[in-house]
């Protein structure tokens, strides 16, 4: 059943993305076509990994990574919502939330059951925190870098920007790696 959400969601976003693609193409929206491309890409990417490399999500995992490219491929790009000034922090707190799930889902893939058995919750809260938190520092890495090196403006509001982006990251992580460590049948 959850390898069947994953599909089902992933050929879903996937055909919506390729047909605005075309939308967008054929009324020469150059911006918009080109996120519709990356779309399509971040859209395959899960079931590419199903099919060819039998690695599987949890459903969390699978369901957070779609809401997030929902929100900021569909709504934040395409229909705008970044000119909203809360939007770029929901955004981070998502994907603080999303690369916890997906900390759960490596640590379930890297480690046995009997080693899970003997993780105590603090060990899994610290984890699931510190990968989340983690997943935010490399995306601020990457916009301080493409600011400097291709003459982007990702970090338009500078530090203030960053450290806002780091905070809902954190809170996002936070609040996943609390829920996990308190659901852990663990010492």
């Amino acid at each position: 059943m959850k390898r069947n959400i994953q599909t089902i969601l992933s050929i879903s976003f996937t055909i919506l993305m390729f047909i605005l693609f075309f939308v967008f193409y054929l009324n020469g929206d150059h911006y918009r076509f080109q996120i519709a491309i990356a779309g399509v890409i971040c859209g395959l990417i899960p079931l590419i990994l199903d099919k060819v490399f039998k690695l599987h999500f949890t459903s969390p995992f699978i369901l957070a990574y779609f809401a997030f490219l929902v929100a900021s491929l569909c709504l934040g790009a395409m229909l705008k919502f970044y000119s909203l000034g809360w939007w770029d922090i929901l955004l981070h707190f998502l994907s603080g939330s999303l690369t916890s799930f997906l900390a759960i889902d490596l640590m379930g893939k890297l480690s046995t059951d009997k080693s899970r058995s003997e993780m105590s919750a603090w060990f899994i809260f610290l984890f699931v925190l510190a990968f989340g938190v983690f997943g935010g520092v490399l995306w601020e890495i990457y916009e301080f870098s493409a600011d400097q090196f291709l003459g982007t403006s990702t970090q338009g509001g500078g530090n203030f920007d960053t450290m806002t982006d780091l905070i809902a990251d954190t809170t996002g992580a936070l609040i996943i790696a609390y829920w996990i460590a308190r659901r852990s049948k663990i010492k």
